[in-house]
């Protein structure tokens, strides 16, 4: 059965645990000794590394023994990393995908050795075939940010910066991702239900790095200098954008996602015009929390969708999103 839970429905859940153990309760299988293997998409990156803390501060507080392996951002590296957890037959594990396709075969694997597993961060199949919120079947859960409507938060920032509409330019993550398909897939539904017209002149991929984007957007500008909005697909890339619009002395407008500390200062300072606020630490609690509560009997379901809430953040509430990574 797949449901939708917010992180303030999972505390209640936790509250609710907390007080039967209270009382001298019990779940249904012993949490002595629990370990939990983390396939890692790559801790050398920001956002899966905060990732990584806020699993590791969940695990500490309830007693669970980590295994931690990293992907370095490598498909092949990832595979081999959850053979290497299948063979080591933890209780269950946590997969933060490198490639959303490639995650399925690895789910497969995973549910057939038997060991209950979550995704983290990013979607288990093709974007553009299956709903976000339709998880993988293989899979406990899926906990992570609702991108469909955070790209729609986005774009209701855009509409703001850009309020009657022009030239985007999209700066997109690496080729793989199923952030890249659903950070865009409702960008544009705030113009189009304010019957403003973007008109998308450009895609370029930035690979979620401030470098890779500064040069994806100066090479945008110079082929087309009257861009009006650039809407990149993490912040590290919008603070990339947003030095290349500088540099070109271009009056284009940037949006970014995912409230890092480069971008919510980046929205401090004026540079990005607004953010939508992720809290990568907050997930991965909150991924700890989602496996720890089924390996105890706590939950029973598999495929729940699990999320949490992001904000717009612009210059007027730039305070309300405390940087995470």
């Amino acid at each position: 059965m797949r449901k939708s839970l917010t992180a303030a429905a999972l505390a209640t859940a936790v509250l609710a645990l907390t007080a039967c153990g209270e009382a001298g309760g019990g779940s249904a299988e012993t949490d002595d000794d629990l370990t939990v293997g983390v396939a890692n998409l790559g801790l050398s990156f920001p956002f899966p590394s905060s990732i990584g803390e806020g699993i590791k501060a969940k695990a500490d507080e309830l007693g669970v023994t980590l295994v931690e392996l990293d992907g370095q951002g490598k498909t092949e590296k990832q595979a081999n990393d959850v053979q290497d957890l299948i063979n080591q037959q933890p209780d269950g594990v946590l997969l933060l995908p490198v490639d959303s396709g490639v995650a399925v075969g690895l789910a497969d694997q995973l549910e057939t050795a038997e060991i209950p597993t979550v995704a983290v961060a990013s979607q288990v199949g093709d974007p553009t075939e299956r709903d976000l919120e339709d998880v993988y079947s293989s899979l406990v859960a899926l906990v992570t940010q609702q991108e469909l409507d955070a790209g729609a938060t986005a774009g209701e920032l855009a509409l703001k910066a850009v309020p009657d509409g022009g030239k985007l330019a999209v700066v997109e993550g690496a080729a793989g991702a199923a952030e890249v398909e659903l950070r865009w897939a409702r960008f544009l539904d705030p113009a189009e239900e304010a019957g403003v017209e973007y008109d998308v002149v450009a895609r370029q991929p930035g690979d979620w790095t401030a470098d890779g984007a500064q040069s994806a957007c100066q090479n945008m500008l110079a082929s087309d200098p009257d861009i009006d909005l650039f809407y990149a697909e993490s912040d590290d890339m919008a603070v990339g954008c947003a030095n290349a619009v500088d540099s070109a002395g271009s009056d284009a407008e940037v949006v970014g996602i995912g409230g890092s500390k480069l971008g919510v200062d980046g929205v401090a300072d004026g540079k990005i015009f607004g953010t939508v606020c992720f809290k990568p630490r907050d997930l991965g609690e909150l991924a700890m929390q989602t496996i720890y509560d089924h390996l105890t009997g706590e939950t029973d379901d598999t495929a729940q969708f699990v999320t949490y809430e992001t904000p717009a953040i612009d210059e007027s509430n730039v305070d309300d999103c405390v940087p995470q990574w």
